[in-house]
């Protein structure tokens, strides 16, 4: 994301980005105290690598202005991952994290309200852009969430509906299955299906539906679809750690049938989405 960040601004030197992605979720950070508070790998997510990105780019330009061509291959590099990494982890980094803590509580709020109309759209937008958030690294600010609706509530709203986003891919893998002809995918969708229901959904995101583009954004609508019954019904979880179909059995007040009926709605869309919008078969 930071290498592809800076050729969006211009940057002659991309690596750089990511250079200073890999400072800000770096694991070294953690236990690090500065001004009192302690540094988080990773806080932030995308919003932070863009905002440091942003400034390593207008850096970088502004020192090729007066630097020397004979130094420029030594210094302008340097300064800028300097003076970058000072102001990312002192300033930008925090910035990011306000605003993506700040988007995680709006998420809470809005899914936990009494307003039904208000707490079905939530569900349904939280559902169907859960996956884009996860690989932009925004996921890690909706886990204080759950903790404190946990806490102070005795379960999370928001899990289940995350959750569902693992459950439409399966629902999109399924058909993907059904209708190729490319033995390797087929191979790949089905090794995948037994994780995908148990909540591990990796194999299916990157072997299968986002390689192929439609299905992954099949499989975001039907987690929209998803998270608006889970939110409907107000499906909570006691903990947090598991997904998929084991998350069942962390239901709050014996939901778990609804939440089932959540888990079929998310196949189901995911699969029927995939069927309407198609994808480009690969050939062996």
């Amino acid at each position: 994301m930071g290498v592809n960040a800076a050729k969006e601004f211009g940057s002659q030197m991309p690596m750089m980005g990511g250079v200073l992605g890999g400072i800000l979720s770096s694991q070294a950070l953690s236990g690090i105290v500065l001004f009192g508070k302690e540094l988080t790998p990773g806080r932030g997510g995308i919003i932070s690598v863009i905002l440091v990105v942003l400034l390593a780019c207008f850096i970088e330009k502004s020192l090729r202005k007066v630097v020397p061509d004979v130094l420029d291959l030594f210094v302008t590099p340097l300064l800028t991952l300097t003076i970058s990494a000072l102001v990312a982890l002192l300033v930008l980094q925090p910035v990011g994290g306000f605003i993506s803590d700040s988007i995680g509580v709006i998420v809470a709020q809005t899914v936990a309200s009494d307003n039904i109309i208000v707490s079905v759209i939530s569900g349904t937008i939280s559902g169907a852009l859960f996956l884009p958030l996860v690989m932009t690294g925004m996921h890690q600010a909706l886990t204080p969430i759950h903790a404190d609706l946990i806490a102070n509530v005795g379960y999370t709203v928001l899990l289940p509906i995350l959750a569902t986003a693992g459950m439409a891919q399966v629902g999109a893998t399924i058909a993907v299955y059904r209708k190729t002809k490319n033995e390797r995918l087929k191979k790949t969708a089905k090794n995948g299906l037994v994780p995908g229901f148990l909540g591990i959904g990796e194999p299916l995101i990157y072997g299968v539906t986002l390689p192929l583009g439609k299905p992954f954004v099949a499989a975001c609508l039907g987690a929209g679809v998803g998270g608006a019954v889970m939110a409907f019904f107000k499906v909570g979880a006691v903990a947090m750690g598991v997904s998929g179909l084991p998350l069942a059995l962390l239901i709050a007040d014996g939901k778990m049938l609804v939440f089932l009926a959540g888990v079929l709605a998310s196949y189901a869309a995911g699969y029927l989405f995939t069927e309407l919008i198609g994808f480009d078969d690969p050939v062996d």
